[in-house]
């Protein structure tokens, strides 16, 4: 199996103060002027909206100052951003005018800050997609013996074309010869019919016209009972068909008459910075070299001298630690993400001073674990928050507790008491969370937590400060103040509740900071208002919960509920009642046990992490009520619980803590396998997929798709653009002052085994030599229009 293909990424953003901008907004005169009208922009892939800004309140010239990065999921033509008023009076927002750049042209801009004049929106400007086209040029003897020329244009195929309200567009083309009055003709094919379909029209052509023909192609999109819409165009000079009797390419659709317009008004302007990334993904083979060199980091001692931790050395200030992404999704794919945390954490350690200070920075460490909550802890943050976060957006409260803001009629005795209600509510999600936070996020916070008390064993609180320093500021504060970023909420929040989720963001920040406070620390917070609210909340009671979640979340084992049972023996043919038997049924978010009573050492043990499913059991299957059954690696168990009520419980329970769990089944048997078949369905065969889907009350866990090749080519990317810097890393390793211990010219980098740091840098220098030659031999990618 071998693989070659091109997959891309855009990202926005600045290093200055200003990323997004835009000034000077809307026709410079007029009625439609934009002073009173709040805007936001948009960004789309061809005509598909990706993603769009918050609203920014009466101004020309709003600083939107907003940053994106995605993978792109398909091909295109043209990235564009669009600028809309949001008008109270109208049904729809307003379009003000655009900036679209084609995908040939953003290497002009990548990287830097560009001013670029908006322009208006017009719908015959608005196309995407391509066709394939043959034409032909005969000779043609005419029925009086002369010979002329015959153009022969066929219409193969079609691609990338738009949705049209949401739908697939039912198209037409028409064709035309373009030149002389005299020599224009039009023709009309459908190019929805069957593949074997194929629109032809034949033109008789003057020799000495063929210099001044084009072929112009237009699309159409049949509207039935609207108005036809206009998909795109494309042209071609019949001349082309001089030297190729023959032409068959693909052409990408223009807009109409390409797009070229009289001057238009003074749109205003955007700033942006764009940067567009290719990469060329090589088959798999051609990457295990360096693959094994970043899976091996885990185990280099010291970490420092590991190729992964050489890379966000070298990378940092060129892109910060943005070249970690793709080594922490890579090492996540082969389970090797857990040790390798674990050790660049002790480094930071190693380098903190004071206990309150820990894990404060954006270091390394810290920048892997935020990447490594974001990839993992998706499922976690919807089951935990989005419920929340629907009725804070839905119930839309005024909770604006500071005097300065209030408005006109606001009564902040109310306002608190909602804003109060709403972080009760968050609060309470977050501390009764803790048996759907994913395994990963716990082993490494039970980690941090012994390498915190390791580090300061005469601070009892540092255990505590090193998980809030993650799970509260750095997890579910930044999920709470920005919920569109974790696919919590389609879009930006309107201001109000932008403002709301501000103050239940960091009142959740302070809250996770809680049990390191001390009694006389409320007088630290800066805002007065804060400072009344926060003495709504008992602080003892806070605390307990605080520590709770956070014990919780270190993983440490603990009961999450037990109950006595009816358990049915394992493997048994025959039905009877001595096949059930009473246990003592105990779970914990580690694992589940029977006992034969309680207090007693378990019979048998199954880890959560192989629980596979947990569904209710037809009565008819044993001709007993409230039966349930957990299905795992081996055998399912079956269990009858004493009322309907435990038997629901149980379900909720076992789900919650397996929820995810890889390869959660999506069917299963309602009944069981007895004398040789499944009673639900008759089949034989016992490891026969289920015949019913499995409930989708609790939310099956997202599976990472992750190209670990695609991964290792980011990572090559990053090393070849920073090469400069690993060479002057590799000097600093070889010079006598850093084995000396006078360190001073290589302050930039983190090297401690200088000898240990040299040997990883040669061998991927080696290794990226090499895959720089496979990458050079192999060419890059094109698709330019007008070829094959």
């Amino acid at each position: 199996h071998t693989r070659r293909d091109a997959t891309e990424s855009i990202k926005f953003h600045s290093q200055s103060e200003k990323p997004c901008e835009a000034k000077n907004l809307g026709p410079s005169s007029g009625p439609n002027r934009l002073r009173d009208l709040c805007t936001f922009c948009t960004i789309s892939l061809d005509q598909e909206e990706v993603y769009r800004t918050k609203v920014y309140e009466k101004s020309v010239s709003p600083f939107y100052g907003e940053d994106f990065y995605f993978e792109i999921p398909r091909p295109f033509q043209c990235l564009s951003f669009y600028v809309y008023a949001k008008s109270m009076f109208q049904i729809r927002d307003l379009p003000v005018g655009k900036v679209a750049i084609r995908k040939e042209d953003l290497y002009k801009y990548c990287g830097k800050e560009n001013w670029f004049q908006l322009q208006p929106v017009d719908p015959h400007s608005e196309v995407q997609g391509k066709v394939h086209l043959e034409m032909k040029l005969n000779e043609l003897i005419t029925e009086n013996g002369s010979i002329c020329q015959q153009l022969v244009v066929q219409i193969i195929a079609c691609q990338g074309l738009p949705l049209i309200s949401g739908q697939n567009c039912d198209p037409y083309a028409t064709v035309t010869l373009v030149g002389p009055a005299s020599s224009q003709f039009t023709m009309f094919w459908q190019v929805t019919r069957s593949s074997s379909y194929k629109g032809r029209s034949h033109f008789h052509v003057e020799e000495e016209d063929i210099e001044k023909l084009e072929i112009k192609v237009e699309l159409w999109n049949n509207g039935n009972l609207a108005q036809d819409v206009f998909l795109g165009e494309t042209r071609v000079s019949v001349k082309i068909l001089r030297n190729d009797n023959v032409h068959r390419a693909w052409y990408l659709l223009q807009p109409k008459g390409n797009g070229t317009k009289s001057k238009p008004d003074d749109l205003g302007s955007l700033r942006l910075k764009v940067t567009y990334t290719e990469d060329n993904v090589l088959p798999s083979a051609f990457y295990t070299a360096l693959r094994n060199l970043m899976l091996k980091s885990p185990d280099v001692k010291p970490i420092s001298a590991s190729a992964a931790h050489v890379l966000g050395d070298i990378c940092r200030e060129s892109v910060g630690y943005e070249a970690l992404l793709p080594v922490v999704r890579l090492l996540l794919h082969h389970n090797r993400l857990l040790p390798f945390l674990t050790s660049v954490a002790a480094l930071e350690l190693e380098n903190t001073q004071e206990a309150n200070t820990i894990f404060r920075g954006n270091s390394l460490a810290t920048r892997c674990i935020d990447d490594m909550m974001k990839i993992v802890g998706k499922s976690y943050l919807t089951v935990t928050l989005k419920p929340v976060l629907n009725e804070i957006f839905e119930s839309n409260k005024t909770c604006e507790i500071d005097p300065v803001k209030l408005k006109e009629g606001d009564n902040v005795e109310v306002n608190k008491e909602n804003l109060q209600g709403y972080v009760q509510k968050v609060f309470t999600s977050i501390t009764q969370s803790s048996s759907s936070c994913p395994p990963l996020m716990c082993d490494v916070f039970r980690s941090l937590r012994q390498l915190a008390s390791k580090r300061f064993p005469a601070d009892p609180h540092v255990q505590y400060s090193a998980v809030s320093s993650f799970i509260f500021l750095r997890f579910f504060a930044v999920a709470v103040l920005s919920p569109h970023t974790f696919q919590l909420r389609s879009h930006h929040p309107d201001p109000e509740i932008s403002r709301t989720l501000t103050l239940i963001s960091k009142t959740i920040q302070s809250l996770g900071s809680w049990g390191s406070l001390s009694k006389n620390k409320l007088s630290s917070f800066k805002e007065t208002y804060m400072y009344d609210f926060f003495k709504l909340f008992q602080e003892d009671e806070c605390i307990e919960k605080v520590k709770k979640v956070r014990n919780i979340t270190a993983r440490c084992v603990h009961m999450i509920f037990n109950r006595e049972v009816h358990k049915r023996a394992q493997g048994r043919k025959r039905i009877g009642k001595k096949n059930f038997k009473k246990r003592w049924l105990r779970v914990t978010n580690q694992e589940l046990s029977y006992h034969k009573q309680k207090g007693k050492e378990s019979l048998c043990v199954i880890p959560v992490k192989n629980i596979l499913g947990v569904e209710k059991l037809e009565e008819s299957a044993f001709n007993r009520k409230n039966m349930f059954q957990v299905i795992h690696s081996e055998k399912p168990l079956y269990v009858q619980a004493g009322n309907c009520v435990e038997t629901n419980s149980w379900i909720e329970v076992l789900s919650q803590v397996s929820r995810c769990n890889p390869g959660r089944l999506s069917t299963f048997h309602p009944s069981a396998y007895v004398g040789g078949s499944w009673l639900c369905c008759k089949e034989l065969n016992e490891n026969t997929p289920g015949c019913k889907p499995c409930t989708a009350t609790v939310l099956a866990n997202i599976q990472l798709d992750i190209d670990c090749d695609r991964e290792t080519e980011r990572i090559f990317s990053f090393f070849s653009s920073n090469r400069s810097r690993l060479q002057k890393m590799e000097d600093a390793c070889a010079g006598m002052s850093v084995y000396l211990g006078q360190q001073e010219e290589c302050s930039a980098f983190t090297i401690q085994d200088p000898k240990e740091t040299f040997r990883t840098i040669k061998e991927l220098g080696e290794v990226l030599d090499d895959l720089q030659a496979q990458h050079d031999s192999k060419g890059a990618l094109t698709d330019e229009p007008g070829t094959m």
